[in-house]
């Protein structure tokens, strides 16, 4: 039999893809959510005071500023490369995922605005997921430089996110409730777009606008658990074994506009006629490796039927880093998946694909992959090894040789990422 034209199931995979992305968009979803309910006006004599952070903080505060009347100041902190054509707001392009000197200047910028907010303001949080790195306000005692390298090694920890998160927001001013604190008296109402998988919103953007997730004590020995506490810097470990606790946060309103649940039942939603999907794990968390064979598991135990099959996930994985190459865990997962998917059985012509919604996966250009039975024989033919870059955490490399990259350029919004791997339909013969 000769092998199956998988070219048709990477443009389905693709397109799930981008309705997962469209359904994320957060001008739209701050749009729906204020049809519902009108942005709060200041009293007389009051300011709206707009605070945009994260990936998707230009189409936020492009929205936002659409139902703002009277007078108004406005601070928009998002990633390099993400186009910001806001007349009137100051905007800033910090660094992610780790902190930059950008970052901690807008830091600043927000502190200062708010502190300057009165009784008769409304202070207006829009947040989304990326938030936690491109805004970053040290403690009293501590540097840019200190976060940085917190931030580093998190990232190498192999931690999931609210555990990170726990950590940075006993660094910072802004996370955990900082925000809110810093603005009293005036009201907060926050509009989150939320890239954490089961949306607990004190871990979006480490919660600017809500109580922290742990306190220092459980920051410690997190760090001590993880074999982190002797790595970090001299300043943290001082700050963390002196910090006082700040005392219950100030009440907010916040209101979620989007998640990665939303995401997926748009993919669903997308599917035609000739492919039906199936919501396998809206919580593939841990781990990259665990991850790609529960992926397998599931697509092994998937008959071929009349119609092809699409079995949805999302989630947000974690890699170890071992090596020196580059990549993200959505290349690495395409790539872990391909590389299993012979041994664990999966049917010819299946397509595999694991993408961040924000259109970008690691430090690289790729928001992530698109992978099929005959990635790893591309791989050979341009003479690399998939298991030596793999070791080397170069997955990048591995799927630009097999020319299985998913490349979209930033998509301006963030709810974590999504996969779907696609079954096809059983031959005739």
């Amino acid at each position: 039999m000769p092998p199956v034209d998988a070219s048709d199931l990477r443009a389905t995979a693709r397109s799930l893809f981008d309705a997962a992305v469209a359904a994320a968009d957060p001008a739209l979803a701050l749009r729906r959510q204020l049809a519902m309910a009108p942005l709060p006006r200041p009293d007389v004599g009051g300011r709206t005071i707009l605070l945009a952070v994260g990936k998707a903080a230009p189409r936020m505060m492009e929205e936002a500023l659409e139902h703002v009347q009277g007078d108004r100041a406005a601070i928009v902190v998002t990633q390099a490369g993400n186009p910001a054509d806001l007349p009137g707001v100051t905007v800033f392009h910090a660094g992610h995922p780790v902190p930059d000197a950008v970052g901690l200047e807008a830091g600043r910028a927000v502190i200062d605005l708010l502190k300057t907010a009165g009784g008769a303001d409304r202070v207006i949080a829009l947040i989304s997921g990326g938030g936690s790195a491109l805004l970053p306000a040290p403690s009293p005692g501590l540097a840019l430089r200190d976060k940085a390298e917190v931030n580093r090694l998190l990232l190498e920890s192999g931690l999931d996110i609210d555990t990170m998160n726990l950590i940075r927001q006993q660094l910072s001013q802004l996370k955990g409730g900082g925000l809110v604190r810093l603005a009293v008296p005036a009201p907060v109402t926050a509009y989150i777009l939320s890239d954490v998988i089961g949306d607990d919103l004190r871990a979006v953007a480490s919660g600017p606008t809500v109580g922290p997730i742990g306190s220092a004590a459980d920051a410690m020995e997190t760090l001590k658990a993880a074999g982190i506490w002797d790595r970090a810097p001299d300043a943290v470990r001082a700050h963390l074994q002196q910090a006082n606790d700040p005392g219950p946060t100030p009440q907010a309103t916040n209101r979620l506009i989007g998640s990665n649940r939303h995401s997926l039942k748009a993919m669903a939603a997308a599917a035609s006629a000739g492919l039906q999907t199936r919501m396998v794990d809206h919580r593939l968390i841990g781990d990259v490796a665990g991850a790609a064979d529960r992926i397998l598991t599931a697509g092994a135990a998937t008959p071929q039927g009349p119609v092809a099959m699409g079995l949805l996930f999302g989630g947000e994985t974690t890699v170890r880093l071992r090596g020196s190459g580059r990549g993200g865990r959505n290349q690495e997962l395409a790539l872990r998946v391909a590389m299993g998917a012979e041994a664990a059985g999966l049917p010819e012509g299946w397509v595999f694909l694991s993408g961040g919604t924000d259109g970008r996966d690691g430090p690289t250009d790729a928001a992530g992959g698109i992978v099929d039975g005959g990635t790893l024989a591309r791989l050979r033919a341009a003479g690399q090894d998939a298991q030596a870059l793999l070791d080397n955490n170069d997955s990048h490399a591995a799927l630009d040789a097999a020319g299985d990259l998913l490349i979209t350029g930033a998509t301006g919004t963030n709810v974590a990422d999504v996969q779907v791997l696609l079954i096809p339909a059983a031959s005739a013969d």
